[in-house]
């Protein structure tokens, strides 16, 4: 499968990338990366396979400097994400800022710790209600103007907001979760990003890990992992979707892949402006996923995976981060 455009005119990266996050929080899932070697070994071994885009953000723990620090002596051979937009209060609660003076401190800061000297895709993490987007972007596109950023982007942000954004500055890709499990995009976001030429980040392409035929039970999941938080593995949700994932399994075993290869090939089909980034901390599961790029499907394939996961259980995200996004 070929390279695929950032924004209209962009550069190409891989049609898959790499999600950092679990790269840089230890304690976010039942398998995360822990320590700079594991780290760098990982993201070294994905760039040996071809991809290119390496997704982190400020908020990812230590990720950002792992990422860095794997990168030195191959910037050229990377395409580099990252995001900002969270901040912490001081009773420790998390807010969002997109005001023009944090934009900068932000990609100071985020420059600091990558240990370069441009950022090549630079998001705001989430839509500050309290700034208008035309302020927020607006200093983005200064950051533009200054060599530290070369492209812009969104993550889950409306229809509304994104046309305000692109307004102000060519807006290069919208970060949102997309997958079998979570096709939002679909009914107004990616309609209105093909109209503005925007490229689609899925986030989270494997269902946050059902999609990959890993869980059987909750007991699976760390005590820690925070999807035991998540609507869709509580309750009588999470064997619903275990029994999705194993019809996926099954559809799989019949084209000869892996559900995850499957499940990733099927976002890949949506269109040549879908990127997933599926996160992994195992270069067995990595180079799974980037296998799948290989993997072609007939239309009749495409509507079968489809009309299977077609009636998943439970919220993408609980009340509160469900809020923070499609604003």
């Amino acid at each position: 499968m070929s390279d695929r455009k950032i924004g209209e005119n962009g550069p190409e990266v891989f049609p898959i990338g790499l999600g950092c996050m679990s790269i840089g929080i230890a304690d976010t899932y039942s398998s995360s990366v822990h320590g700079d070697d594991e780290a760098v070994a990982l993201i070294h071994r994905a760039l040996e396979l071809g991809v290119t885009l390496l997704d982190t953000a400020d908020v990812y723990g230590d990720s950002e400097r792992q990422v860095g620090k794997a990168i030195r002596g191959r910037r050229q051979n990377v395409f580099l994400a990252t995001k900002f937009g969270f901040v912490t209060r001081g009773d420790d609660t998390r807010a969002i800022d997109g005001s023009p003076a944090y934009v900068h401190r932000a990609c100071d800061a985020s420059l600091a710790k990558l240990n370069v000297d441009h950022i090549d895709l630079y998001y705001l993490h989430r839509v500050d209600p309290e700034v208008p987007i035309e302020e927020t972007v607006g200093a983005m596109a200064e950051l533009v103007k200054e060599g530290k950023a070369k492209h812009l982007g969104l993550s889950e942000p409306a229809v509304a907001t994104l046309r305000r954004a692109h307004a102000v500055h060519p807006i290069a890709a919208v970060q949102s979760e997309y997958s079998l499990f979570t096709r939002d995009p679909e009914a107004e976001l990616l309609p209105t990003m093909r109209e503005l030429g925007i490229k689609l980040v899925a986030y989270s392409p494997l269902g946050r890990g059902f999609l990959g035929g890993r869980f059987r039970k909750l007991e699976d999941l760390e005590p820690n992992d925070w999807r035991r938080n998540h609507p869709r593995f509580q309750g009588g949700n999470f064997e619903r979707n275990v029994a999705i994932a194993d019809g996926l399994t099954n559809l799989a075993r019949e084209k000869g892949c892996t559900p995850a290869q499957l499940a990733l090939a099927w976002l890949l089909h949506r269109g040549k402006d879908v990127i997933p980034i599926p996160g992994t901390s195992s270069a067995t599961r990595l180079e799974e996923n980037v296998g799948a790029a290989k993997i072609e499907l007939s239309e009749r394939e495409i509507d079968r995976i489809a009309n299977l996961t077609a009636d998943v259980a439970g919220d993408r995200y609980n009340a509160a981060m469900k809020s923070l996004v499609n604003r």
